[in-house]
């Protein structure tokens, strides 16, 4: 994480405890454990749901990963891998909107973007980002911890499943 989405982090986390605290020094306003209590549950949820535990690419392609679930981007779909900095996404998609989670642990979800339209998004800081063009769905925008070698080890696993796939010869048997 970067030190400003790590800071904004910290902030949040202490949300709850502060209804809680509150809860315990007011306790005829039972309302502030509650607001607590659902907190919490968002965090959760945000946690295991929206908040990728880890970026994989293997011969299908690229898994992302939660600690609850999982999503595949194949090989097939994916149309181009490239670095980007800050100020590149800029030029790249103007204004950002984010359409999601955004401050707890990083932002997660959809930017609607005025070039671009709506962009996927898990990122935790604002360098190293990979931007993944798709030849099908939305653009997706990531931040792996190792930006470089992940758009390396993308292009080798989509390049290798595009040989496979003209090596693919028709059976013998088949009619023509």
């Amino acid at each position: 994480m970067s030190p400003g989405i790590r800071l904004l982090t910290g902030a949040l986390l202490a949300i709850p405890v502060v209804f809680l605290a509150l809860s315990w020094l007011v306790p005829q306003l039972s309302v502030f454990a509650a607001v607590a209590a659902a907190i919490v549950a968002l965090y959760a949820a945000i946690w295991l749901w929206w908040r990728p535990s880890s970026f994989e690419v293997d011969a299908f392609g690229l898994w992302i990963r939660f600690p609850a679930s999982r999503r595949s981007v194949p090989n097939s779909s994916v149309a181009a891998v490239r670095l980007l900095t800050a100020p590149e996404l800029y030029a790249e998609v103007g204004l950002a909107l984010r359409v999601g989670v955004g401050g707890l642990w990083g932002g997660f979800g959809w930017l609607w973007t005025q070039r671009r339209g709506f962009v996927e998004f898990y990122v935790s800081r604002l360098d190293g980002l990979v931007w993944i063009e798709r030849r099908e769905g939305r653009p997706l925008l990531v931040t792996p911890s190792d930006p470089a070698g992940f758009a390396s080890a993308i292009e080798e696993s989509v390049r290798r499943a595009e040989t496979a796939r003209s090596l693919v010869l028709p059976s013998p048997w088949a009619r023509s």
